[in-house]
């Protein structure tokens, strides 16, 4: 730690880093136009920097250059079970690959405070319309998922510097948000800001606090925890004006739905946003929180608020100590990063969007930024005449369009009061008037957090949700992250006979094809309380706004605009029944510091031979062990725009006539508990089938001939085999591509990897023998796990594609020329058909491989090949954990 600027903070017994003094002794007058976010990396550096280092890092922020590296040191890792787990898996191999090189495991731990909470396991096996569905789906979770919890347990007690937050308490976004969170931060008597990285994309929930958290896959998460620096280049940070207030009618949902659509268009994709402006100061923290939850939906790294009034109105109604309230004030006033101090910050592109231009609003199909106003759904095709079939006995057949899942569900929503008083509110209004959901529609409620139940039943309106089927199903991400559970099998046998057009309706963030379940073709995000109204519409091909949801005992026709409650109705309810004491009363015991660690708990896993959950990972063994050589490389996909990590490696329910459900079922376990694609990520075995799974895949190589004689690309896992040209499953061929040894190569358009944070994107096409991705452009995250898992990201010349290279996957690649961040290398591609058999192409592109630090890791073959180079140098030399991260 630096010394030169730490100074007493005033009114405190704790110092601070004086980051002006640090900027202006190079640059007179530079902190006030500084934005907020390069406020704190610039506080960042003068505490944590090495000071050979520190000025020029400081002059990269103060003159917005970007030709150098500079280190940020997060304060914590926050993780979800999924990618926690994983990285925890890693690291637990790591130990067996130190322990076998003669090093100590024991010394293999976190360096940096990490927070692991299990919040991704539990489905909606049992929906909400049951009164037990809380109790039965925790009960199923732990069956199915003793061996992921028994490891969990093991790291609890073996790892030092890990906090678990075990499974039914809520959503780690919602649990960072309302307690983890301290704004600003005192450890060894320094006082500075809360920063994070987290194992989730939406980890920027947290930014509404004016804490700079951003997502990252839980290869970088493990370099993070192991104490080394996330290197960065300066971010494009871009100011968005804020003005007006929000219509009548309208929630945040409807806010962030309009935004994530305009900022698409604007193009700021890993860009750090900071929005501000007499519309930012009037949002509510539970509005800003869901804007900020939205950041990877519109592209963004990072949705910055400023610490204000609002901030701290918060921290006291979340029962956060006055103590933590006032320091949160006092540092914020006297290091500049309260709201006030920042009117003169300078951006290098502005932004400005009219919060009153916001009407009410849906998201999809398929995309969060497909915005679609609900007064429009007839003019873009998505509601129209609902035909009512009936069966022999006269009762209601589903129709086309059918909502198959209505769900109250994510973070995004559930940490907003006011969202989900108005769900409450509404479903007052349907009851009084005797609407009810109809009956193919599977309901649930599941907050992130334990006070949103404390809140509704002071309110009363737990019940009246109750009454329309939604109950609360478990505290945890469930339909938002694709675990909505299995359809009542009469439903799921009609919507197959009848080949049914069914959709999804959820207050989440992601509705990519094929992620929410197999059975739902398409899914729209919307508001809690316009889920409730579709719930009782019971088909999307219904105009929400236009058509009649029912009839009242006086038999006049009732509108949404009849259910809909006025904004002063939720605010007095909000007022009245959100209380400190309810976030007290769920998070003081959550947190307790309890020291009930075993004596004798073993620094080596020992793992069980026959579990599909959790398995030794094989990073350390055969080819992972050797440099990828790029060269004689085959395609394993031909790829268009937009793959997320859906496509890349599903999360959602196993299908049993899958590669994972087969493999599965040779292992013994029962169809019904095959449990998700996510679950299974601590097993390479399981989780590498997940490859290229979605059945919504369009792989260009896939061309089989159609009627007619026409070619057709076949939607599904599936590619072509080469140098045979059979058109096989996905995993058919990468089983025989491994058993060749065939080095594969992966060709895509834009935005490849957009979606979800997650590790198996990038381990899954690994495993399968990829070498190198060659695409019009990255997301930020999936190309960092990429370079992390030692796989080589290239980026086409503007212009230049799969198209204008008339590629098919037929072609065997190589790459020349030395790999250094932001070199031109130079793409072989040999033509192996027709009249251009033999030849070769020779085409330029760029290495990206950012930064030196990913040059570093790349070249020893990936994150944990890194550090374990590095820690096993430290043990010969006798250096600390610190050092060898440093």
């Amino acid at each position: 730690m630096n010394t030169d600027y730490r100074k007493p903070l005033p009114g405190t017994a704790l110092d601070y880093f004086d980051t002006r003094a640090a900027v202006e002794d190079i640059a007179p007058g530079a902190y006030d136009g500084l934005p907020y976010t390069s406020r704190v990396l610039a506080e960042n550096l003068v505490r944590r920097c090495p000071p050979e280092q520190l000025r020029d890092s400081l002059i990269q922020i103060i003159e917005r250059r970007r030709d150098l590296d500079f280190p940020w040191y997060p304060a914590r890792v926050v993780c979800h079970d999924i990618l926690g787990q994983t990285a925890l898996v890693d690291l637990a191999g790591l130990r067996d690959a130190i322990a076998e090189r003669g090093g100590d495991p024991a010394k293999v731990n976190p360096v940096v405070p990490t927070q692991l909470i299990v919040d991704h396991s539990l489905a909606v096996e049992h929906a909400g319309f049951d009164p037990d569905a809380f109790e039965k789906n925790r009960t199923i979770e732990d069956r199915r998922n003793e061996d992921r919890f028994h490891f969990i347990n093991w790291t609890r007690q073996a790892f030092e510097n890990i906090d678990i937050i075990p499974p039914g308490n809520g959503i780690m976004h919602q649990i960072n948000l309302e307690r983890m969170s301290p704004v600003i931060e005192s450890r060894d008597g320094v006082a500075f800001p809360d920063t994070l990285v987290g194992t989730d994309s939406h980890t920027p929930h947290v930014d509404a606090l004016g804490v700079l958290a951003v997502g990252v896959g839980g290869l970088e998460a493990e370099s993070v925890m192991l104490g080394r620096a996330s290197y960065m280049r300066l971010p494009d940070i871009i100011g968005v004006r804020l003005t007006g207030r929000p219509q009548p009618g309208i929630t945040a949902t409807d806010i962030v739905l309009a935004l994530t659509e305009f900022l698409r268009a604007e193009k700021v994709v890993s860009a750090y946003l900071e929005f501000f402006g007499e519309g930012a100061a009037h949002l509510t923290l539970g509005d800003r929180a869901t804007i900020s939850n939205m950041t990877p939906e519109y592209g963004a790294t990072a949705a910055m608020f400023h610490i204000d009034q609002q901030t701290l109105d918060y921290l006291t109604l979340t029962g956060r100590e006055p103590e933590n309230i006032a320091l949160v004030e006092r540092y914020a006033r006297e290091t500049g990063l309260w709201a006030d101090a920042l009117t003169n910050a300078q951006y290098e592109r502005e932004l400005s969007f009219d919060l009153s231009s916001v009407v009410r609003t849906l998201a999809g199909p398929s995309n969060p930024h497909s915005r679609v106003p609900t007064s429009e759904l007839a003019a873009r095709g998505i509601s129209g005449v609902i035909e009512h079939e009936q069966d022999e006995e006269g009762r209601d057949l589903m129709p086309d369009g059918a909502v198959i899942i209505a769900a109250i569900t994510s973070c995004t929503n559930t940490s907003n009061p006011r969202n989900v008083i108005a769900a409450g509110l509404l479903a007052r209004r349907a009851n009084a008037l005797g609407l009810t959901r109809k009956p193919w529609v599977k309901t649930s409620l599941a907050p992130g957090s334990k006070t949103v139940q404390l809140y509704l039943e002071e309110a009363e309106l737990l019940t009246e949700l109750e009454q329309l089927g939604f109950g609360i199903v478990g505290f945890a991400c469930t339909t938002c992250n694709g675990m909505s559970g299995a359809l009542d099998p009469a439903i799921q046998k009609e919507v197959v006979a009848r080949d049914l057009y069914t959709t999804a309706v959820l207050s989440g963030n992601r509705n990519f094809d094929g992620r929410i379940h197999p059975y739902a073709k398409q899914a729209f995000l919307a508001s809690p309380p316009l889920v409730v109204a579709y719930a009782i519409a019971g088909t999307i091909r219904f105009d929400i706004e236009k058509d009649t949801l029912g009839y009242a005992p006086d038999g006049s026709p009732i509108m949404l605009k009849d259910l809909w409650p006025s904004d002063e109705e939720i605010d007095a309810i909000v007022g009245s029944s959100v209380k400190p004491d309810h976030f007290r009363q769920v998070y003081i015991p959550m947190f307790e510091v309890k020291d009930d660690r075993e004596t004798g708990i073993s620094p080596l896993y020992d793992w069980r031979a026959q579990s599909t959950y959790i398995r030794r990972p094989p990073y350390w063994e055969g080819d992972l062990a050797t440099a990828p050589t790029l060269k004689g490389m085959r395609a394993l996909a031909v790829l268009g725009d937009n793959i997320t990590t859906d496509h890349l490696s599903p999360s959602n329910a196993i299908m049993a006539s899958s590669a994972a459900g087969e493999y599965l079922t040779s292992m013994g376990l029962p169809e019904e508990d095959f449990n998700s694609y996510a679950t299974h990520r601590g097993d390479h075995l399981t989780a590498q089938r997940a490859t290229f799974a979605n059945p919504k895949l369009i792989n260009e190589m896939a061309v089989v001939e159609g009627g007619g004689g026409k070619r057709e690309i076949q939607q599904g896992s599936l590619t072509r085999l080469e140098p045979e040209g059979k058109v096989v499953r996905m995993w058919e061929a990468i089983e025989t591509y491994m058993q060749r040894k065939q080095p594969l190569i992966i060709v895509a358009g834009a935005d490849y990897g957009q979606g979800s944070s997650r590790d198996w994107a990038a381990k899954g096409v690994r495993l399968a023998g990829v070498e190198a991705i060659v695409a019009e452009g990255f997301e930020r995250i999936h190309r960092t796990n990429l370079v992390g898992m030692g796989v080589m990201p290239l980026q086409f010349e503007a212009d230049t594609n799969r198209k204008t290279l008339a590629l098919d996957g037929s072609e065997i690649y190589a790459v020349e020329g030395e790999a250094i961040p932001g070199a031109t290398l130079t793409l072989l591609i040999e033509r192996t058909q027709g009249e251009q058999a033999g030849q070769v192409e020779r085409v330029p592109v760029t290495c990206r491989l950012d930064t030196r630090e990913e040059l570093s890791i790349y070249s020893a073959g990936g994150v944990l090949q890194r550090f374990a180079e590095d820690f096993l140098s430290s043990e010969a030399t006798g250096t600390n954990a610190e050092e060898v991260s440093a």
